[in-house]
């Protein structure tokens, strides 16, 4: 997973506590606090869901100051562990997507997170319901009129500073922004303010997967405890705000959220990961006009000098192969240039190889070339579109389904932009039982290997002492 952001961040030498010992409550302590977080929750008027690094690590990317935390290996002067995922096609977890279930039935109503990850949103977290208090690694936002653009790719700066893209709209256009906040930044109030007010009004503020260390982020939980709610904090150390709590919880956040779903009778949904890319065709005639000099550029809708991360390279080929000649380009951005006769129409066969961490390694889109007829222009409702591919993806249990969702002229009625969503990740989650009783299960063999090699242990000393005796 990309280390970039804390690459990024200015060096300071005191981080706080790193290194810290992870702490595994006994099963069956586990399963009588799951039993009661999920009583809580289900009693719940006002449930607020406070997140930290821990919520993530199962997605690959490593916390801040556990025993192999980022932190903590650069304190030690350890080599920091290698990506095993590149940080924009990670994937919610598990608890992720419990939330996401928990909202959508009504009973979360809102999510304060410390993550720069951006997985709150990808998850489905509505952007009203998500105060993202450090920042987003994927948000830019424009400071003049307000838009915030998510995008697929890591922005490039951190610190609030500008970036090298500007705001679409057509009447603003001002420089963009990060939204990721440095050491001696300031929380933003946009964060902040709805962060104390949901709090506030919280009965029960469950912190999930955070040393609850960073100030003042950490201190937010604590405004439940005035209106009478209560903290519960989940978490494998040992945090300042331990003693706060009404309940402290030590063990893996996906297995104890695996068992409250499952006492709670919830399914957690599917995660299904939809891109988009466009695709633009750029005519103009030659001088004898007989022929149709025309490019095609397979391209981000970010901006067509934004990178394409999911995509590794595009193979093209024509049905007609006697007429046209097939390529393959490697190399961003994937453009190809060809003469064609004004007359002719064809078709071509784009196929979209795609890098790691996407859950198929390939799609053919076929793209239908007729330059004797205009462009149609449509913008079809993209949540509909999006809808239905998720339900495609979930009911195949694979990815690859796309559509087009809208197709523009640009600058000039010769050159237009067909833009196509597609699905590249399809992620399904175990039973909340199966999950909860597998990594109970797990436990209960390390406790038997533990109890095995200590009894062998035994047996050699035994062994040992009984033949010192025999010799003497």
């Amino acid at each position: 997973m990309s280390l970039g952001y804390a690459e990024k961040l200015s060096y300071i030498e005191d981080v706080g506590s790193v290194g810290m010992t992870e702490h595994f409550d006994p099963p069956h302590v586990l399963q009588e606090k799951i039993e009661r977080i999920a009583m809580m929750i289900k009693k719940s008027k006002h449930l607020v869901v406070f997140t930290g690094a821990g919520i993530s690590t199962s997605c690959g990317i490593p916390d801040f100051r556990g025993p192999k935390g980022i932190w903590t290996l650069q304190r030690e002067g350890k080599a920091l562990p290698e990506a095993s995922l590149p940080f924009h096609r990670a994937v919610p977890s598990l608890t992720h997507m419990a939330l996401v279930a928990l909202e959508n039935a009504g009973i979360l109503k809102f999510v304060i997170s410390q993550n720069v990850d951006g997985l709150h949103l990808r998850s489905g977290i509505p952007r009203e319901k998500l105060a993202e208090l450090h920042g987003n690694s994927f948000m830019e936002t424009c400071l003049s009129c307000g838009t915030e653009y998510f995008r697929d790719f890591e922005v490039e700066t951190i610190g609030l500073k500008e970036t090298s893209r500007r705001c679409s709209d057509a009447k603003c256009g001002s420089k963009l922004k990060d939204t990721v906040l440095d050491w001696e930044d300031a929380l933003p109030s946009k964060e902040m303010d709805p962060s104390e007010k949901h709090c506030r009004m919280a009965d029960i503020v469950l912190c999930l997967g955070t040393s609850l260390q960073i100030t003042p982020a950490c201190n937010l939980p604590l405004k439940a405890l005035r209106g009478g709610g209560k903290i519960v904090i989940v978490n494998l150390q040992k945090t300042p705000k331990d003693k706060k709590a009404s309940l402290v919880v030590h063990g893996l956040v996906d297995k104890v959220i695996a068992g409250v779903m499952h006492l709670l009778d919830m399914q957690i949904p599917p995660f299904v990961r939809i891109d988009l890319f466009q695709i633009i065709l750029t005519q103009a005639l030659s001088i004898d006009k007989r022929y149709v000099n025309w490019t095609l550029q397979v391209a981000s809708v970010h901006g067509q000098k934004a990178a394409l991360p999911f995509i590794s390279y595009v193979e093209v080929s024509f049905l007609d192969n006697q007429d046209y000649k097939a390529a393959v380009l490697y190399k961003q951005p994937f453009r190809l240039k060809r003469r064609t006769s004004r007359t002719k129409s064809f078709e071509m066969i784009l196929k979209l190889n795609f890098g790691d961490g996407c859950g198929c390694s390939c799609v053919e889109i076929d793209v239908p070339v007729d330059f004797k007829g205009s462009t149609e222009c449509f913008n079809l409702d993209k949540n509909v579109i999006f809808q239905k591919l998720r339900d495609k993806a979930i009911q195949d249990s694979k990815c690859g389904q796309n559509a087009v969702i809208e197709r523009r002229t640009i600058l000039t009625p010769r050159s237009e932009a067909t833009v196509y969503a597609i699905a590249t990740n399809v992620v399904r989650y175990q039973n909340c039982k199966s999950l909860s009783d597998s990594l109970s299960n797990r436990d209960d063999v390390k406790k038997r290997k533990e109890s095995t090699r200590r009894g062998s242990e035994l047996s050699r000393k035994r062994s040992k002492r009984s033949k010192s005796k025999s010799r003497s």
